[in-house]
């Protein structure tokens, strides 16, 4: 009876110890209580005869509780949700990149900046989102607006400029992407002389039918924006009017309208900067388009930012700070200024020797803080209003 006893009461204490063990699994180390048979030697009394009670040693086994530290099962490292607003052909190289160097398991939605905003704003307090990777300042300012994005730490905001972050810290700039002149060097051999030195001279009659643009573009529009902020409606409207009154031709993205320019389809388009170097890396110097920065300055001397966010209700928010951290590496930011020819932000990164140098775009550059450029829903309105979009 006694040995029963006692088996039941060590398959008691085993089967806590085993619970007990599952959850200190989850900390680094933990105590657990562990159950511990051992034989030890106990003096006994027992009666010899009737007369005589003798005390004497002997061995017994017995069964006691002790408190033991136990390392943990090291955790797995987790999943990301990266809702990206730029192209998986641009950026899906380096998030690959990440993952092999962390082991990360990344999740990817690829969709237009304005798109993914919309979505994250619809999905609310339930997004999955862990990071929203947006293509211009305007659906990060969206979704900031909403309350929807956590301010960084200051380890990260650090690493940029001021000016290229946003004023309550919710997202940060990865690489800069500057407006510019698409032109084709057939037609345009002269362009300093050529070419305007600002946006509003596209509005001329010389440039009827010579002209390409993008109005879906997700950069265009955020072009627009940052126009409206700084010249304001009524003056945006003038100008959207006045290019439309030379028949621009529609194409649906900055890659299609560089195509168009240099297959001499128009003779100029506002694209962003970085398009050209991808067409010149794969054709050489026989590709016919090449770049004008606008050297008066204003809206068409944009410098934007694509840039980077943390949702609110992130569930994986280490994994998000690491994969921001990773962007804003010395390796990640020699990615974008090698491989995609965009603008590092970081100091220290060399860029390719055909770009003019950021400090000299930020001379011509117009003063914005980029976090206003956060009414995308307003410049889209303006647009289907004037009948420039269906």
């Amino acid at each position: 009876m006694y040995t029963r006893s006692r088996n039941s009461l060590l398959f008691i204490l085993a089967a806590a110890l085993l619970g007990i063990m599952a959850v200190a699994c989850q900390a680094e180390t933990v105590e657990v209580t562990r159950v511990v048979t051992e034989t030890v030697t106990e003096e006994v009394t027992r009666m010899v005869s009737e007369t005589e009670v003798v005390t004497e040693e002997v061995e017994v086994e017995v069964t006691r509780i002790i408190q033991v530290e136990v390392p943990a099962a090291e955790a797995g490292p987790g999943r990301l949700v990266i809702y990206s607003g730029r192209g998986e052909s641009l950026v899906d190289p380096i998030i690959q990149q990440f993952a092999a160097a962390t082991g990360i398991e990344v999740d990817v939605r690829y969709g237009g900046t304005a798109e993914l905003a919309a979505t994250i704003l619809e999905e609310g307090q339930n997004s999955p989102a862990d990071v929203f990777y947006a293509q211009d300042p305007g659906g990060l300012g969206a979704i900031a607006a909403a309350g929807l994005l956590t301010p960084l730490p200051d380890r990260i905001l650090e690493r940029v400029p001021a000016r290229y972050t946003a004023a309550t810290g919710e997202w940060i700039g990865i690489s800069g992407r500057a407006r510019v002149i698409a032109y084709n060097t057939d037609a345009i051999t002269d362009p300093e002389n050529q070419l305007p030195d600002d946006l509003w001279g596209f509005t001329e009659p010389e440039w009827n039918g010579r002209i390409g643009w993008a109005p879906t573009n997700g950069s265009f529009q955020a072009m627009l924006t940052a126009m409206r902020t700084i010249w304001g409606d009524e003056q945006t409207s003038e100008w959207l009017l006045g290019i439309q009154a030379n028949n621009p031709t529609v194409y649906r993205n900055n890659t299609t309208t560089v195509t168009g320019v240099a297959a001499g389809e128009v003779d100029v388009g506002f694209v962003n900067h970085y398009y050209l170097y991808r067409f010149l890396e794969e054709e050489g110097d026989g590709h016919k388009s090449r770049n004008y920065f606008l050297p008066s300055g204003g809206p068409g001397s944009l410098v934007m930012v694509s840039g980077a966010g943390i949702l609110e209700t992130a569930p994986n928010r280490a994994n998000a700070e690491r994969f921001v951290e990773f962007l804003l590496s010395v390796p990640g930011q020699q990615y974008f200024a090698s491989r995609t020819f965009e603008y590092p932000l970081v100091e220290g990164v060399a860029t390719s020797a055909q770009l003019p140098p950021l400090e000299e775009l930020d001379a011509v550059a117009i003063d914005i803080d980029l976090s206003e450029m956060a009414d995308l829903e307003g410049t889209v309105r303006l647009l289907s209003e004037l009948g420039i979009l269906p």
